[in-house]
């Protein structure tokens, strides 16, 4: 494993890599039964030329990207390590551009292009478990960039049969060719301006629990093994 890592590391592997990825990505979409839930949600922020914060578990950002088919600009917020660097690359051969860098770690720079781009009027996705978990908990970095921007945070959720868990921190799901996948659109949540610490710390919860009810729910109705969020998983251990 700490070989292949490495080997990734190199530009060229990387790169042959990233197009490998994204080729795949599109073959799971092509060749599946996809379909989007609640799309109205997200068509009607576009329409009122509101951009919007999309919030998924990075356990379920495999897919993500071909939930965007609007024509409003989207930008992931991507860690800059390396298997960050491998998910930008990734994305941008689906047409996403990406933010390198956490809302947890070395913000203050991320957070003036994230702001930018909002401002701007495009759109940004977070996973507010990332990048490093733990697992389906949200941190308090995506409520603050809500707050600070004044754009809605609008989860997002996906599960997929036949698909493959891999045995990560995250539990990344990666959907089999030809495999029954559903993206479902969650109700946005507005973060007032004057929230203080309580109130974001209650949003991040309201986040999390969004995220969690969204995700288990579907995983319920496409017969996929339920991922436990890490907390749950320390409590029944």
């Amino acid at each position: 494993m700490a070989f292949g890592k490495r080997i990734l590391r190199m530009a060229p592997v990387r790169k042959l890599a990233c197009f490998l990825l994204a080729g795949y990505i599109r073959l799971v979409k092509l060749t599946g039964r996809w379909r989007t839930e609640a799309a109205d949600i997200p068509e009607a922020l576009l329409k009122e030329g509101q951009p919007f914060i999309v919030a998924f578990w990075h356990g379920r950002l495999f897919m993500s990207a071909t939930a965007w088919r609007y024509d409003r600009p989207f930008n992931m917020v991507i860690s800059e390590h390396p298997d960050g660097q491998l998910i930008a690359g990734t994305v941008g051969h689906l047409g996403i551009s990406t933010i390198a860098g956490s809302t947890t770690r070395g913000g203050s720079r991320v957070f003036r292009q994230l702001l930018r781009a909002l401002r701007n009027g495009e759109c940004a996705g977070i996973t507010p478990d990332g990048p490093q978990g733990p697992r389906m908990q949200a941190g308090r970095g995506i409520v603050e960039a809500a707050r600070i921007s004044g754009a809605p945070i609008v989860p997002l959720a996906y599960s997929a049969k036949p698909s493959w868990l891999v045995s990560s921190w995250d539990r990344l799901m990666i959907p089999l060719p030809f495999s029954r996948g559903v993206f479902l659109w969650g109700d946005p949540m507005s973060v007032p301006k004057e929230a203080d610490d309580a109130e974001i710390e209650r949003l991040a919860a309201r986040v999390e629990s969004a995220l969690n009810d969204m995700t288990a729910g579907l995983d319920r109705r496409l017969g996929v093994p339920p991922v436990m969020p890490a907390k749950a998983e320390a409590q029944n251990a």
